[in-house]
């Protein structure tokens, strides 16, 4: 993927008015909430106003923000230079909302991936003063805060040689209370499923590897004495750059991935031999299945666990190790998924009306004194991380 420079200057000054697009079940309380409190005016806009309405009330903020339906005629209507343009619709539908800012001089924020459209987007509206802020909600978003605060650390600590290093980053939405599949669906399984179809790339041994089938590639991983599973997903290998891994620091590992709990593997056997058959009325007929089968209920409770962990060895033996660990669990008010995605791109939104994010195309926060920021704030609305350093004796083991 081709990157694009930020940015110079100052940002267009925000208006103060944000339109939250979408109405799911990532529009958290806590992070919409926020967004309420912030800003002057919010617009909430879903398939129909008495959606939106309807969803507001579900959050207890009736009142708080004006309900509409989603028309893109309407929502140009009422765009101004500065207003702030909130996708939490599904990742298709970013590029187009962006187009939409481009043309209005409206900042953009949501908490996915860049793609390329996003990139093309991007630089379109380049030189303009507005924001875009991307990949700012769990994962990606507090994984990149993670990631950023620990290689900033373990550069202090060892400097830009060294012999060896090892980063591993593993999310993901489990029940809170495994069931025999390990696994609840709270939106279209779909998405999973497809996920699987998609090769991961990363780095073990040393050497770029690429899985066809990342299930093959689990292995299990011990976090606070529980047994959980993780594998590669996506293309991990463009993050090295981005998260500022120094060319004198050769990879061993490098491995951005998806968390289950222990006995995913096992449990998904059928769902494997399925999907690799590449059957698209096959794997749509299981996506039925399984939303039928294990659905996520107002009974149950999800569990949230990010673990973003940096080892870094000098050629003498010693070196320097870190790790977060974020677990969260959902109660009867708000889901762990929905609290961990808004909580961080609300803090981003509040943010861009601040005036305090650059121009141009922004990833969360990748720089470290931002990124403390951001995760002092999350501390502080309850999503708060354990954190662990040791440094690492000649003998290889905490001095």
């Amino acid at each position: 993927m081709s990157e694009i420079p930020a940015s110079t200057g100052a940002p267009l000054p925000a208006s103060g008015t944000v339109h939250w697009i979408g109405t799911g079940l990532s529009t958290g309380r806590a992070g919409l909430a926020l967004v309420c409190e912030r800003a002057e005016q919010v617009v909430f806009w879903g398939r129909t106003a008495d959606r939106a309405a309807a969803r507001l009330a579900e959050l207890g903020l009736t009142g708080r923000a004006e309900a509409r339906a989603l028309d893109h005629a309407e929502l140009a209507a009422r765009l101004r230079p500065g207003d702030i343009v909130v996708s939490m619709l599904p990742a298709a539908h970013h590029a187009t909302l962006l187009r939409l800012c481009g043309e209005h001089g409206a900042h953009f924020a949501c908490s996915s991936y860049v793609s390329e459209e996003i990139l093309a987007e991007a630089e379109r509206a380049a030189g303009s003063g507005t924001v875009q802020l991307t990949e700012a909600g769990l994962d990606p978003g507090i994984d990149h805060l993670m990631a950023h605060l620990l290689v900033g650390r373990a550069r202090a600590a060892v400097g830009d040689a060294a012999a060896s290093a090892v980063f591993t980053s593993y999310c993901g939405g489990v029940p809170a209370v495994p069931n025999d599949f390990r696994y609840r669906f709270s939106w279209a399984p779909a998405g999973v499923l497809n996920a699987l179809r998609s090769p991961a790339r990363y780095v073990l041994g040393g050497e770029e590897r690429t899985s066809e089938r990342p299930w093959e590639a689990t292995r299990q991983l011990v976090l606070g004495g529980e047994e959980f599973e993780v594998y590669p997903n996506r293309d991990s290998v463009p993050f090295v750059a981005q998260y500022g891994i120094p060319s004198g620091w050769p990879l061993d590992t490098f491995v951005r991935g998806t968390l289950r709990n222990a006995g995913w593997r096992q449990a998904w056997q059928p769902v494997f031999e399925t999907v690799q058959t590449g059957d698209p009325a096959r794997i749509e007929a299981l996506a039925k299945e399984l939303a039928a089968r294990h659905p996520m209920t107002d009974t149950d409770r999800d569990r949230v666990v990010l673990s973003v962990d940096l080892e870094v060895r000098t050629g003498s033996g010693d070196g320097w190790h870190g790790a977060y660990l974020l677990d969260v669990t959902g109660d009867a008010d708000e889901s762990a998924m929905a609290r961990c995605v808004s909580l961080p791109l609300a803090h981003g939104i509040t943010r861009i009306l601040d005036g305090a994010l650059r121009p141009g195309l922004n990833r969360a926060a990748e720089d470290p004194a931002e990124a403390e920021r951001w995760m002092a704030f999350l501390a502080g609305a309850g999503l708060a991380a354990e954190f662990r350093e040791s440094p690492i004796s000649i003998q290889g083991e905490p001095a």
